[in-house]
């Protein structure tokens, strides 16, 4: 790799923190409309199991967030393929289109990335 970014320091800045707050924002917002399918289950008619696979979706998404907290380079390969798995099983089980996931997809590769690119050397 060049040296672009050889300035960079280890320290998280606040375009860092706030990229990863609104991650975490819109992966709570998921998490409360998979809650309010919880409660509503008997009404939609929704498998058990489901549940199981949504909310384990829905840990999986913070504990990568925390991942990236921690310059971790699992959290940044984990995040989106558990945002998109989440999204498929909505999909799937309910044929829902989640904005919150397409959210959430957006702004990790657009802002997301650009806070995260130029500490990649500090992920291990």
């Amino acid at each position: 790799m060049n040296d672009e970014f050889a300035d960079e320091s280890p320290k998280k800045d606040i375009g860092f923190l706030l990229s990863l707050a609104a991650l975490l924002l819109f992966s709570l917002m998921g998490a409360g409309i998979d809650f309010d399918e919880y409660l509503q289950k008997a009404e939609l008619g929704i498998p058990d199991f489901y549940f199981v696979l949504i909310f384990l979706t829905d840990l999986l998404m913070i504990v990568g967030i925390a991942l990236i907290f921690m310059y971790r380079k699992i959290g940044a390969y984990l995040f989106p393929a558990v945002v998109v798995l989440h999204f498929l099983l909505h999909n799937y089980y309910l044929s829902t289109f989640l904005y919150t996931d397409v959210t959430n997809l957006f702004l990790y590769i657009t802002v997301g990335l650009l806070a995260f690119i130029p500490k990649w050397k500090f992920f291990n």
